[in-house]
């Protein structure tokens, strides 16, 4: 039996079928998995009311997504989860390839110390969704979560849409400003708003198996290419908590996926890794590479983040990751303009920016697959003549490619942004006294001084933190002791940075002005 205990999350009548008012919502989100959980919460944070429907009443069956980047660990921190989730996860960031039955060699994500995330931690989607749910919880008068509410139709306006929902209790009508589907990859709402998800599938399948076992695994990413154990093909293995591990292996485009799920067809394959039957199966899927999207995210007054809007292949877990960093980059955008304290036009950044980050995961998802799967016999010629090059030529190593691992995408170049050496990026964390640079940062604009002062006349709204290490005190600015003198190395002595919300750099100065700052935060909003 699975070692996680699903428990029913409960139903209660909605207000519209119970005498209630059915005032029209703010803003209502369709999906209540780490997507649209994360969406939820980070409404609440900016103080706006959401309702989330949920056509389920129990986190994700099986542990799907498992692989969290240190970008999203991030975010889950300034959402109240981060810790947690690296405390139960297993913390990893060394990677292994292997060539038939030889290390080609190995690399390190994360290999400077000096930040608050580690590069990755694998734990289960479940347990992701199960923390979500209790920190949602947090927010009584804020989120009000409805399981077992089935969306049926959506009808969009000029100003906002109207939603029917169906449940045990019978169906209800919904309006709302904004609707955000985080539905997923077969999204009933793209389905009934008839857009189309453009993109390819790759003639190819892969068995996902959840194991549990007793075995000294160390906590790396093992990826084989080719693998004596299974010839002529790839493997991949990654340790989850609870004694379990992920084991995924390429069958091949001509397998039945429902004869391969069974358990006298898996457990000989896994057997013939593990070396010995003395394991339990947890959860067994087949899938195929799929890369696509939507041609806009955005649709009116209805957004489309996570997997509704784009999908990868698994390998370089670039799918969960990337919902994440959408529902980072629209809140803090939505909020404003649900306050009206900036145009609506700001949420075209939306579609501009995670269109750009989405294309940059299916380009290396594509990539992964051409380079994993070979469908010519040159292409298999050349990826073999690689491996053998990489276990002693650097130029040999960039080209290995089993899922080039979830980075956040830089926003230079984009609207929003102004020029400068950094700007785009997501912040890098770094120690202080006390505490981390991003525990500073996000929900808000703000400027960051590097032993560098911060002219008079900035608005109330833009935050103030001066990094200094020479006792520095200013009564209308954070103070933050750059102990180890990591702030300075990442970010430069005398430089002035503009933070978005999201933690992204937004603008980078020289001894700025105050007009200067202001129009870059103008910039920022969509305002100019």
């Amino acid at each position: 039996m699975p070692r996680y205990q699903y428990q029913p999350f409960p139903y209660a009548t909605p207000p519209e079928l119970s005498g209630g008012a059915g005032a029209r919502r703010k803003v209502v989100i369709v999906g209540a998995g780490p997507v649209g959980l994360a969406a939820a919460i980070d409404c609440a944070l900016h103080g706006i009311e959401c309702v989330v429907l949920d056509d389920n009443d129990v986190v994700s069956l099986g542990s799907r997504a498992i692989c969290w980047s240190k970008r999203t660990l991030e975010i889950m921190d300034r959402l109240g989860i981060g810790q947690r989730m690296v405390e139960k996860g297993v913390t990893w960031k060394v990677g292994r390839l292997f060539h038939r039955d030889r290390e080609v060699w190995n690399f390190d994500l994360l290999p400077e110390p000096g930040h608050k995330m580690p590069a990755f931690i694998n734990l289960q989607q479940y347990y992701v969704e199960q923390y979500l749910v209790e920190r949602a919880a947090d927010f009584p008068d804020l989120i009000d979560l409805r399981w077992k509410n089935r969306v049926t139709a959506v009808v969009p306006s000029d100003d906002g849409v109207r939603i029917s929902v169906d449940t045990p209790d019978g169906p209800y009508e919904l309006g709302t400003e904004w609707l955000i589907a985080c539905d997923g990859a077969r999204s009933p709402v793209r389905a009934m708003m008839g857009l189309d998800f453009a993109g390819r599938v790759f003639e190819e399948r892969f068995l996902i198996a959840d194991v549990e076992m007793k075995a000294d695994f160390p906590p790396e990413r093992w990826f084989w290419f080719e693998p004596p154990f299974h010839k002529g093909q790839s493997a991949l293995l990654h340790k989850q908590p609870d004694d379990i591990y992920r084991i995924d292996l390429q069958l091949g485009w001509d397998a039945d996926p429902e004869v391969e799920k069974r358990p006298e067809n898996v457990i000989p394959r896994i057997e013939a890794i593990v070396g010995h039957r003395d394991f339990t199966l947890d959860w067994v899927s087949v899938y195929t590479f799929q890369c696509r999207r939507l041609d806009r995210f955005v649709h009116g007054r209805v957004v489309f983040a996570g997997d509704s809007a784009h999908i990868v292949s698994p390998f370089g877990a670039r799918g969960g990751n990337g919902g994440i960093q959408d529902v980072d980059n629209l809140i803090w955008k939505l909020a404003l303009v649900v306050k009206g304290e900036a145009q609506q036009s700001l949420i075209d950044s939306y579609d501009e920016e995670r269109i750009h980050g989405a294309d940059e995961n299916i380009l290396n998802s594509s990539r992964a697959t051409g380079f994993m799967t070979p469908k010519s016999e040159m292409e298999r010629i050349f990826r073999d003549a690689v491996l053998d090059l990489a276990g002693e030529h650097e130029f040999a190593r960039k080209l290995v490619n089993s899922g080039r691992l979830s980075r956040p995408c830089s926003l230079a170049g984009l609207s929003l942004q102004g020029p400068g050496e950094g700007v785009g990026q997501a912040m890098t964390d770094a120690p202080v006294e006390g505490g981390w640079l991003l525990d500073h940062f996000g929900g808000r604009f703000a400027v960051m001084a590097v032993k560098a002062d911060l002219p008079e006349g900035l608005p109330d709204e833009i935050g103030r933190v001066l990094v200094a290490t020479d006792g520095t005190r200013r009564d209308d600015a954070t103070i933050l002791n750059d102990a180890e003198g990591l702030v300075v190395r990442r970010y430069g002595a005398g430089t002035v940075w503009l933070i978005r919300p999201d933690q992204h750099l937004a603008a980078r100065f020289d001894n700025p002005s105050a007009s200067e700052i202001v129009a870059a935060y103008e910039r920022s909003r969509g305002m100019t």
